[in-house]
């Protein structure tokens, strides 16, 4: 496969290698004081103090806690719908959005166009909205949909959004009017769009890679693709922008450009700096990536959600893996930085520090939920620790300064692979503590036991399937150990997931923290078998292996063929590191318990609904989102200290994403993400 790497691309990449020996920096930058301040007055969002929500989290820390106390566990029954604001007229689809509370409007993006929205929070009255033209960069983006919302700044008192699209363009608009930020940015080149409020970001990402690109039409799929799914963060002035690619699940081809870290000027739109996720020569981690593989493997996006340290003026970004989920042959070593935690200083783009969660990932584990921030006590000493969350159930705790661990992670020996030229790492780092809050791993007292008939039968459905610990590697078509494939627990639908953000309450230290049980197994053949069944594949040479399909198990009783609870939600006193208390997510379905093979059979007050739950801390409540028995949509509400479920409320419509609260002219909206539709709730007196 490396002699398929064209001549071009190796001595382009010699050069750049040469060059970056010298120089030793992961990042290029076009201004050695960052961003502009010059007589300027530049504040980043508001947090939740006084009941505003200026962060897609909440806050810049992404704890999604509000201070606000008008809804409480005793009257939390009287809430009603207050209005709707039906997002089917800009194409919303997913409902993965979470707008932000700020001066008096709520801002957020709806549809694949990515439409940028501001709604009059009492009523959900329309007030502007702004949307990109076409282009068929946009059209071809696979995450088009799931925008999640915007940023914000304040700059000499004018309020300005910041959107990253799908298309890849970096758009400031006025948050008043909608209307582009004039004086920001350059000409993008492309006639439809506005002379000024715009940055191509192909342009700075593409400036120091073998690649080019058509302004409107986008780059060669053969080069590779770049999309958003997150909204950048502004920290102290500074706009850092994520990215995401196609899914990984789709790819068949090994080229791919890398999902490096851009940073502008929030005053002028200005290019500042570029953190380069995977190491050039000469680079921190460069020894990771063996046989050359940095010249043409790419991914390792920031597609989940930023957080920020505003006072330290550091960003912490989660990252996914390489080029091509559950085989990674043709990149070997550990491959930096995929699947890890960075944390960078916001001003420069120079790496504070990092921590790699999975070495070589094949497992599809990316990170794909925010990091969360908080102050402890720990031992008697005040600390300032980010805790990540991921889809193995681990709680990595650092302290968000230093990056050094706050309790021991282990490196643990893990299973190797079968998959002619797979080599994988050795060992996986392992936490101590917290301890692991949700399956790991799979063997035969995982699976379900109401009746021994119902557990032989589950173990009987697996018996094609190879089952094993944590990390258990895929497995090809036709491996010399008889299986169709491998389970691994958790898949990379379980575990803590996209639909369920990570929250936290500041005033307390706890975690709370959501995790569904479900296992994945792949079909892997070669990348060519794979490749036909793919739309618009990118790169060029095929990988020699590739995922085809699910292979899914199911129990022929129809029921989840793991024990329960299918979901549940873990409280984590991140002062001790300890579990407080564990709680199943919603209710036992009907279709569980009305399930005729389970007649007679005494089942758990709640088995968890199998979905992972979306939070929300306030003062008062613990407050989570899911469903009752017959799948009714229901708000949960929990005393944050015990667990105790106090009760429930129906919904207008499921919630897709995490919810958030404001406070505005004096009353406490409950804000959910309803599918296309934006549904506030209040208290019935409002």
């Amino acid at each position: 496969m490396k002699n398929a790497v064209s001549a071009f691309r190796f001595v382009h990449f010699s050069v750049i290698a040469i060059t970056l020996a010298f120089t030793g920096c992961a990042q290029e930058s076009t201004s050695d004081s960052g961003a502009s301040n010059d007589a300027s007055v530049i504040r980043n969002a508001p947090d939740t103090d006084g009941g505003t929500w200026g962060y897609l989290g909440g806050d810049a820390a992404h704890t999604r806690y509000s201070p606000a106390d008008e809804v409480n566990l005793e009257n939390f029954e009287d809430l009603e719908e207050a209005w709707v604001w039906d997002g089917a007229s800009f194409n919303a689809q997913s409902g993965r959005s979470t707008p932000s509370y700020i001066n008096g409007k709520l801002y957020t993006v709806a549809g694949p166009r990515r439409y940028v929205v501001a709604l009059d929070p009492g009523t959900g009255e329309l007030l502007w909205s702004y949307g990109e033209p076409k282009t068929p960069r946009y059209e071809y983006s696979m995450r088009a949909d799931y925008g999640k919302g915007v940023a914000y700044a304040e700059i000499d008192g004018r309020g300005i959004v910041y959107i990253s699209s799908p298309a890849f363009f970096l758009t400031a608009l006025d948050a008043e009017t909608g209307q582009p930020l004039e004086n920001w940015g350059n000409p993008v080149g492309i006639d439809d769009f506005p002379k000024t409020g715009v940055v191509d970001m192909l342009t700075d990402l593409l400036a120091d890679l073998p690649y080019s690109h058509d302004p409107y039409e986008g780059m060669d799929l053969g080069d590779g693709y770049i999309t958003t799914s997150s909204p950048p963060i502004v920290v102290n002035g500074v706009v850092i922008v994520g990215n995401s690619h196609e899914q990984g699940y789709y790819q068949s081809r090994v080229e791919n450009v890398p999902g490096d870290i851009l940073a502008y000027d929030a005053k002028t739109g200005e290019f500042l700096w570029k953190f380069h996720v995977i190491p050039r020569p000469g680079e921190f981690g460069h020894e990771t990536w063996e046989s050359d593989a940095w010249q043409y493997t790419g991914d390792i996006s920031s597609w989940a959600p930023m957080a920020a340290d505003q006072e330290r003026g550091i960003v912490y970004i989660p990252t996914n893996g390489a080029t091509i989920d559950y085989y990674g042959g043709f990149h070997p070593g550990d491959n930096l930085y995929g699947t890890s935690l960075i944390a960078l200083d916001a001003k420069s783009g120079e790496r504070v520090w990092h921590y790699q969660l999975v070495k070589h990932d094949i497992w599809n584990y990316d990170t794909s939920t925010a990091p969360v921030l908080l102050d402890v006590n720990i031992d008697g000493e005040d600390v300032p620790i980010v805790v990540q969350t991921t889809k193995q159930n681990f709680a990595y705790t650092f302290n968000r300064e230093t990056g050094e661990p706050i309790w021991p992670i282990i490196d643990t020996p893990v299973p190797a692979s079968d998959i002619p030229g797979e080599k994988l790492a050795t060992t996986q780092p392992f936490p101590t503590k917290p301890a692991a809050y949700g399956m790991q791993g799979l063997a035969n007292h995982d699976l379900v036991n109401y009746t021994p008939t119902l557990h032989e039968q589950a173990i009987e459905a697996l018996q094609n399937h190879k089952p094993g610990p944590l990390f258990n590697p895929p497995l090809h078509r036709d491996n010399d150990q008889g299986y169709l494939a491998a389970y691994w627990c958790p898949g990379d639908g379980g575990g803590t997931n996209i639909d369920g953000p990570t929250v936290a309450d500041p005033e307390s230290g706890i975690l709370y923290v959501s995790t569904r049980a479900a296992c994945s197994s792949r079909l892997i053949v070669t990348g060519a078998e794979r490749d036909p069944n793919i739309e618009a594949p990118t790169g060029r040479t095929f990988s020699d292996y590739a995922s085809l399909s699910y292979s899914q198990v199911r129990h022929p009783a129809g029921i989840p063929i793991l024990k329960p609870p299918y979901s549940h939600i873990t409280a984590i006193d991140m002062n001790t590191g300890e579990h407080l208390w564990q709680l199943p997510i919603g209710e036992t379905p009907d279709r569980v318990s009305q399930n005729t093979a389970l007649e007679g059979v005494e089942l758990p007050e709640s088995t968890g609904t199998g979905r992972n739950a979306q939070m929300l801390v306030t003062k008062t409540a613990f407050i989570y989102a899911s469903h009752l028995a017959d799948e009714t949509p229901a708000l949960f509400f929990v005393h944050k200290q015990t667990g105790d479920q106090i009760g429930s409320l129906e919904i207008p419509g499921q919630v897709n994403y995490g919810m958030s609260t404001y406070v505005h002219e004096g009353t406490q909206y409950i804000m959910l993400q309803t599918g296309a539709r934006l549904t506030a709730m209040a208290l019935a007196d409002y």
